[in-house]
């Protein structure tokens, strides 16, 4: 599918700086930069408060106006808009995810006497614990490949073009393959271990 008309004078009106282009575009698109927030914290089984979700929302239209727009003028018309900023949201959330998850580590073992009570820190450390558990039982179950990619991608961090870095595995394999993986895990999870 390629670039709609609609979309397409959006862009070269923002790109013109067009009055109002800007309103319009944040507009048509804060329901998708909202679904790929949500969507990317479920997938690594975090929690957003309206603050966080709002933060990583701005984030993301500060990355896309940033340096004139360079964002937009690099998107070639290949793809519908939407797919193309899709892509987009996706790595700006989850660089600042991991941003984010590497500052609270950092802050759990600089301040790891945190009285329980005294904030979320505690009650988080123990319900990862709790998750890497029952990952690290999920993915027994699943193949080599499969645990692989779900042990690099959910429990060390690590990007797509990492993991295909690290393992060999080609980068667009990775998604599809971490998808049928939470998949079996879903299914595993959910206590029918009869098969």
């Amino acid at each position: 599918m390629s670039l709609s008309e609609i979309d397409r004078s959006l862009l070269n009106r923002c790109l013109a700086r067009k009055p109002d282009a800007w309103d319009e575009f944040v507009d048509r698109f804060i329901g998708l930069v909202s679904h790929v927030i949500n969507h990317s914290a479920q997938a690594r089984s975090l929690r957003l408060g309206p603050a966080d979700r709002d933060d990583l929302a701005a984030e993301v239209f500060l990355t896309i106006v940033k340096d004139d727009f360079a964002v937009l003028r690099h998107f070639r018309g290949e793809s519908t808009l939407a797919t193309y900023l899709t892509v987009v949201v996706r790595r700006v959330v989850v660089r600042e995810l991991l941003n984010r998850k590497k500052a609270q580590r950092l802050t759990d073992s600089a301040d790891s006497r945190t009285p329980p009570g005294d904030d979320q820190t505690s009650d988080d450390l123990v319900n990862r614990l709790g998750n890497r558990e029952e990952v690290e039982r999920l993915l027994q179950e699943l193949d080599t490949a499969e645990a692989q990619a779900v042990r690099m991608f959910h429990l060390e961090g690590k990007s797509y073009r990492e993991i295909s870095s690290d393992t060999g595995m080609p980068a667009n394999t990775i998604g599809p393959t971490l998808s049928r993986a939470r998949h079996k895990m879903r299914r595993s999870g959910t206590g029918s271990s009869a098969d």
